[in-house]
C-alpha cells in the first residue's frame, strides 16, 4: 500500500492549522502556548482518510520566520505540498521563503490553497490569484491548481481532499527494500514506556524487535513498539509518520536532528560533497569559506562552504562544493539540504548531496570535479564503483561500502558482483568478509610491487627475493596484515609474481652465480653437509674458506634466502637435508616418549648443546614444538 505524507507551507496566520482542522477534524497545535497565542511554534502532526481509502499523514509547519528551523525539520520528507496563502493578505515574506525552500528540496507535487476567502470579495480574490501565479512561476507549483477555501464555512474543503487523493496516484512508491532511516523531529518520554521518538521514515522498513543505533553517536537500542497514525503496528514502512518506543536509550541520549537507523549502517562525517544552487532573487553572493547554516534531514549544523569550481557563487548559479561541518552528521547520496546565512539568518540556497563520506578536496582540482560530475549523474552502480576507487587504499569490505553509501549490503553485493563481471573491481575473501578494490588500484599496486622487486633483484642479484613482510609493510601499510598477505597471495595465484620460502620475486627470476660465486657456494654446501649436526660457527667459515669475506657473506646469504641453508640463529646454520633429518628425529622421539629435553635431543643427534638448543628454539618459533619447563612437546 502507498504511504503518503502531506505538508503545509506558508506565512504565519494564513490559516494552515485551521485548514488541517477542517480537513481532519483535529487540531495540530498541541502546546498550550500555541493554543493561547493562536500561532504554530512546533511541528504539528495528524492524519486523515482519503476517499480512495488511503490514510495520509499530515505535517503542519510553523509560518513565523523565527521558527524556520522547525519548519525545515518538517518538510524534508513530504510528498504533497499545500502552499497556503491567505486571500486577505496575499503573498507575504514567509510565503516566498517557504516556496523557495520547497523548490530547492526537489518537491514536485502540490497545489495552492487560498484560505480566508470569506473575508474578501470576488474582484480582490482574482487579484490575489494573479499575484500567486506570478510568484510560483519557474517553481514546481507553476501551472498547479489554485483552490479557494474558507475553513470556517467549509467551502472548498472537498475539492482540496479530492485533489490530494488524485495526486497520491502520481507519487512513486518509497524504497521499502532500502536501508531504513528516520530523522528524528520529536523526542519525549512516556510513563511506563520510556523514550519515544517520532519522524518520517524516509526509506526501508522498521519492525518491532529491530536493533537500532542513534546517529551520530554509538547509542544502541531496540524497537520496543511502533505506532503509525496513533495505532500500534508490528512494521512501519517508508513514507509513514512513525513513533518508535526505544528500549535501552534514555530521553536525553537522542535529540531532534539525530537519525535512527540499523546498527552500524551509517558512517558519521564532518564533510559533504554537494551540488549547491543559490536562489535567484537574493541580493547576496557566497564567497569561498563563507560560514553558513546547513539544514539536512531534521538537523541544523554550522559549516563552511568550500567552492570547488569558482571563486564566488552568485544568485541563481550552481556550483560543486564541499561543506566542512562543525559537528558530525550522517547522510546519504541524493539527500537534499537547505543553506541559510549565519547572520542575518535567511535562506539563500540548497542542493543535493553527492558524497556523504568524501576525502578532503582541493579547489579547482579537475579530477575531483570530474568525480563529482559522475556522482551527480551516475546510477547506483556508478556511485559504488566510484566509492570503491576512492576507498581502495583501505581495502574496504562489502559491509563498509554499504555503510559509506547507506545502502543495504545485499544491494551493494549485487552491484559489486556486476562490477566484478565487468572486470572493474577485484574481490577476495578473508575469513567471513569479502574485500573489494578497484581494478585501477589493483593494477597500480601490482605495477609498483613488480618495479620494487625488479629494482631489488638488480641491487641484490644473489638473493632469491624480498621478504613478503617487507613488501606488505611498504605497499599495504593501511590494511591489516592478514588482508595484505591475502592480496600478495592473490598476485601469486594470478601468476604476476612468485614466492620461494618467505620471499617473493618477479616471475621467472633465478639466482645466477659467476664462476667464483659458484665455487664458494659449492664449498659452503659441502662444508655444511659434511659437518651435519656439528656445523662450524659463522666466524670459523670465514677463516676456513680462502675467499674474500664479503664474497662469502653474499653467497652465504643467497643460499639462506634460497632455502638450501637454514639459519637457526646468528651462530647456527644447517643444510636443509640435515635440518629435515633433525625434525623427523624430533617428531619420532616425541611420538614415542611424549616429550624431549635439550640434553636428550643433543645425545640423539650426537651434537652439542648449542646446536640442539638452536634447533629446538627454532621449532618453538615455528610452533612445531611448545616448551613446558625443560621439556618440549609437539
Amino acid at each position: 500500500m502507498k504511504h503518503v505524507i502531506i505538508g503545509t507551507a506558508g506565512h504565519i496566520d494564513h490559516g494552515k492549522t485551521t485548514l488541517i482542522r477542517a480537513l481532519t477534524g483535529r487540531n495540530t497545535d498541541r502546546l498550550k502556548e500555541e493554543q493561547k497565542r493562536g500561532i504554530s511554534i512546533e511541528l504539528g502532526f495528524t492524519y486523515f482518510d482519503l476517499p480512495s481509502g488511503k490514510r495520509a499523514g499530515i505535517i503542519d509547519v510553523p509560518g513565523h520566520e523565527k521558527f524556520i528551523k522547525n519548519m525545515l525539520a518538517g518538510v524534508m520528507g513530504i510528498d504533497i505540498v499545500l502552499l497556503v496563502v491567505a486571500a486577505d493578505e496575499g503573498i507575504m515574506p514567509q510565503t516566498s521563503e517557504h516556496l523557495a525552500i520547497l523548490d530547492l528540496l526537489g518537491n514536485d507535487k502540490g497545489f495552492i490553497v487560498l484560505t480566508k476567502t470569506d473575508l474578501v470579495d470576488e474582484e480582490w480574490l482574482e487579484l490575489v490569484k494573479e499575484d500567486v501565479k506570478n510568484e510560483v512561476q519557474g517553481t514546481f507549483l507553476e501551472n498547479s491548481p489554485i483552490i479557494p477555501v474558507s475553513s470556517t464555512n467549509k467551502t472548498g474543503i472537498d475539492e482540496v481532499t479530492e485533489l490530494i487523493d488524485k495526486l497520491t496516484l502520481e507519487i512513486e512508491d518509497r524504497e521499502t527494500d532500502d536501508m531504513p532511516r528516520l530523522p528524528v523531529d520529536r523526542v519525549f518520554s512516556m510513563s511506563g514506556f520510556g523514550t519515544v521518538v517520532t519522524g518520517t521514515l524516509l526509506s526501508g522498513t522498521f519492525k518491532v524487535g529491530d536493533e537500532i543505533q542513534v546517529f551520530p553517536g554509538n547509542k544502541m537500542g531496540r524497537i520496543r513498539t511502533l505506532q503509525v497514525h496513533d495505532e500500534d503496528t508490528s512494521t512501519a514502512y517508508a513514507g509513514q509518520r512513525v513513533a518508535i518506543n526505544i528500549a535501552g536509550i534514555k530521553k536525553d541520549e537522542v535529540h531532534r536532528g539525530d537519525v535512527i537507523a540499523p546498527k552500524d549502517s551509517m558512517k558519521e562525517t564532518l564533510m559533504l560533497d554537494v551540488k549547491v544552487k543559490l536562489i535567484k532573487n537574493i541580493n547576496r553572493s557566497i564567497e569561498n569559506r563563507t560560514r553558513l547554516r546547513l539544514y539536512i534531514g531534521t538537523k541544523e549544523v554550522l559549516c563552511r562552504m568550500i567552492i570547488l569550481d569558482r571563486d564566488v557563487l552568485n544568485p541563481g548559479e550552481e556550483a560543486y562544493a564541499q561543506l566542512r561541518l562543525e559537528e558530525e552528521v550522517v547522510a546519504k547520496r541524493g539527500d537534499r539540504f537547505i543553506i541559510r546565512f549565519y547572520s542575518p539568518m535567511f535562506t539563500i540556497g540548497g542542493g543535493e548531496i553527492l558524497e556523504s563520506n568524501p576525502n578532503k578536496k582541493k579547489r579547482f582540482d579537475e579530477e575531483a570535479i570530474k568525480e563529482l560530475q559522475i556522482k551527480e549523474k551516475g546510477t547506483s552502480i556508478d556511485i559504488i564503483e566510484n566509492i570503491i576507487l576512492d576507498k581502495s587504499k583501505t581495502f574496504p569490505t562489502l559491509k563498509e561500502i554499504s555503510t559509506f553509501t547507506a545502502m543495504l549490503e545485499d544491494k551493494v553485493k549485487e552491484e559489486v558482483e556486476n562490477l566484478s563481471k565487468e572486470n572493474k573491481v577485484i574481490l577476495f575473501s578473508l575469513t567471513k568478509e569479502i574485500h573489494v578494490i578497484h581494478i585501477d588500484y589493483f593494477n597500480k599496486l601490482k605495477k609498483d610491487m613488480i618495479e620494487e622487486l625488479e629494482s631489488f633483484h638488480k641491487r641484490f642479484p644473489l638473493k632469491s627475493g624480498k621478504s613478503k613482510e617487507e613488501i606488505r609493510s611498504k605497499f599495504l601499510k593501511n590494511v591489516k596484515s592478514k588482508v595484505g598477505d591475502t592480496f600478495i597471495d592473490l598476485l601469486i595465484e594470478k601468476g604476476y609474481i612468485e614466492q620461494k620460502m618467505e620471499n617473493v620475486h618477479i616471475k621467472g627470476f633465478e639466482i645466477k652465480y659467476n664462476d667464483l660465486q659458484l665455487k664458494i657456494k659449492n664449498d659452503l654446501i659441502k662444508t655444511y653437509k659434511e659437518n651435519s649436526f656439528l656445523p662450524p660457527k659463522k666466524e670459523d667459515i670465514f677463516k676456513t674458506l680462502d675467499y674474500d669475506r664479503n664474497e662469502i657473506e653474499q653467497v652465504l646469504n643467497s643460499i639462506i634466502s634460497d632455502g638450501e641453508l637454514i639459519k637457526l640463529n646468528e651462530e647456527v646454520y644447517l643444510h636443509k637435508t640435515t635440518y629435515e633429518e633433525g625434525l623427523k628425529i624430533l617428531k619420532d622421539y616425541i611420538d614415542k616418549n611424549g616429550s624431549i629435553t635439550v640434553a636428550e635431543y643433543r645425545d640423539i643427534l650426537n651434537t652439542n648443546r648449542r646446536v640442539a638448543l638452536g634447533l629446538l628454539e627454532y621449532f618453538d618459533q615455528l610452533k612445531i614444538t611448545k616448551r613446558d619447563g625443560d621439556k618440549r612437546t609437539l
